[in-house]
Parts: C-alpha cells; sequence; structure tokens
C-alpha cells in the first residue's frame, strides 16, 4: 500500500478529497520555473527582432529591428547559387552541345540543370525521364530513352529536333489504296516485313521508308522492320494510320508535332543545349565523334 503523508499544515486549492487526496499549491520544480522564464524571454527577443503582429488599420506589420524577411533571405541564397553556377553558366555561351558533352564536369552540371527544365518543358508530353505518354490511340509522344529515333539520335539531331520541331508526314491513303491493299500492307508491317508484300514497292511505299523498309531518318519516316511504333503497332492500329496517313488533314488520322522552343521564344540558346544534353544522356542517344571541349577556331 502506498505511504500516507500528513497534509494538515499545508495549503490546498480547495480540491479536497476523503481527507486523503488534495489538490496542493505548492510551487512547480525549480527547473521548471527557470525554462518557462527562458522560453517567455525568447518570445519576447523573437517578436522584436523579426516580423511578427499584423497592424491591420494600417494595412503592415512590425518589421522587425533585424531586417529580416523570408524574400530576402531567399534572394541571398539566390545569389549563393548564381555565384557557384556563374563559372558553367558563362563557360556554356558559345559552346556547341557536342563540346558540351567532351567536358565531363560541364556535363554533369548540364544534366543537373537540364532535369529542372525537362521537367517543366517536355516531361508533360515525354513523360518524368522520357519514358513517353499514351492515349486511346497508342504513343502520344516519343519515348526518349531508348536507341529508336525517328529524326536522328545524334547529339546535333536532338539538339536541332528542340530547336526547330519536327512534324510527321504520311499521305492519306484512303483514296490511292483499296481496303484489300491496305489490309495486306498493315499485316505485313505488323509481321516486321513489310517488304514481303509486292504492294510495298507497287504502290510507292518505299519513297519514304526505303527499299528494306527501314525509313529515312532525314524525313523522319518510320522504321517497319523494327516493330517499334510511333503509334497502334497492332493491325487494324496500323491501318488506320495507312489509311488517313499523318497530319494528312483527316480529321482521323495520326498527329504527330513537336513545337520549336526557338520559335516559341520560350527557352534560351544555352537552356536548348542543356535539354539536348540531358536527352541524349538518357542512355538512348547514338554515339557522335568526339568533339573538342571547346569550339575549333578557324586559323589565322
Amino acid at each position: 500500500m502506498s505511504e500516507k503523508h500528513d497534509q494538515s499544515d499545508a495549503q490546498t486549492t480547495g480540491h479536497v478529497w476523503d481527507d486523503d487526496l488534495a489538490d496542493l499549491t505548492n510551487q512547480p520544480p525549480r527547473w521548471w520555473m527557470l525554462g518557462l522564464t527562458a522560453s517567455a524571454l525568447f518570445c519576447v527577443v523573437y517578436f522584436i527582432y523579426y516580423p511578427s503582429f499584423p497592424i491591420v488599420t494600417l494595412n503592415t506589420f512590425t518589421k522587425g529591428i533585424g531586417g529580416w524577411t523570408a524574400i530576402k533571405e531567399m534572394e541571398d541564397a539566390q545569389d549563393e547559387v548564381e555565384a557557384v553556377r556563374g563559372k558553367f553558366e558563362a563557360k556554356l555561351k558559345g559552346m556547341t552541345p557536342a563540346a558540351i558533352l567532351a567536358d565531363s564536369e560541364l556535363t554533369e552540371y548540364v544534366i543537373r540543370s537540364g532535369k529542372v527544365l525537362f521537367g517543366d518543358n517536355c516531361a508533360a508530353c515525354h513523360g518524368q525521364n522520357g519514358i513517353g505518354t499514351h492515349d486511346k490511340d497508342g504513343l502520344f509522344a516519343p519515348i526518349l530513352n531508348d536507341d529508336d529515333w525517328l529524326f536522328g539520335g545524334k547529339i546535333d539531331d536532338i539538339h536541332a529536333s528542340i530547336e526547330n520541331g519536327r512534324r510527321g508526314i504520311m499521305t492519306a491513303n484512303k483514296e490511292i489504296l483499296s481496303a484489300a491493299e491496305i489490309d495486306v500492307l498493315a499485316d505485313a508491317a505488323a509481321k516486321g516485313q513489310p517488304t514481303s508484300t509486292p504492294l510495298f514497292a507497287e504502290k510507292g511505299c518505299t519513297a519514304c521508308h526505303g527499299e528494306d523498309g527501314k525509313g529515312f531518318q532525314a524525313m523522319g519516316s518510320a522504321n517497319l522492320t523494327d516493330k517499334i511504333w510511333r503509334f497502334d503497332g497492332s493491325v487494324a492500329g496500323i491501318k488506320r494510320t495507312i489509311t488517313h496517313g499523318v497530319n494528312a488533314g483527316d480529321p482521323q488520322g495520326r498527329v504527330a508535332d513537336m513545337p520549336s522552343f526557338k520559335q516559341a521564344g520560350k527557352l534560351s540558346d544555352t537552356e536548348m543545349k542543356k535539354l539536348a544534353v540531358y536527352v541524349y544522356k538518357f542512355g538512348g542517344g547514338q554515339p557522335d565523334a568526339p568533339a573538342a571541349a571547346t569550339d575549333a577556331k578557324p586559323a589565322n
């Protein structure tokens, strides 16, 4: 059993139960009082030093003697970041994307800053990390982290795509080919063997896709032998592409249009180079011959 203590001389708040249990008025421990006092002093100093109380009638607030503001702190932090970035940004001016790739330190910096640019300007269509995006018609925007490129995957090709934009083109063949011919061509393409039918050459498909069906990167025409599809790769999906074309003005046709960032004026030349290097380093870029770290200058 618990030991009872004589509380007959102790002051209480008046709350007493059964003469054995009482609410006393004795002081809290000294350490607790010191802590409470220190906390109160801290609050006073804080409210004096930092902005704190709104003054509604004057539509303002107490400024504090320290002159601190969140905006000023942000600007100071930005100045620190810019001081670090400055040497890299200055070096980037006048360099080609290939020259940037030749400088490992500069490439690492560009990849880090390019990630932000990609998220702000490209990820909405191409997905985070270039995984592509899909809609009801298949692939909405191309995958950028593989090694399959319609217009070429060398660093200069990627930079040109970002800078100038790309627009896919394919004729709508509904008035040129019969339904039976479209069926044959679609079936052959779906198998990755477009040249297996004489129709491929007879109907002029080789003009854009080549005699071997592997396409031309200069035109952005698809390789029909690798079973990698910009749109729906099913027989029905391929029939739709053949029938209604790409950007051919047919309401049922495919749309493949990438805007020109240069024409839009949204990104600077340096930012477009950063994006090109960032996309190239996804791992799917086609290798170029090594470039010098700085652009070559003509001999005197």
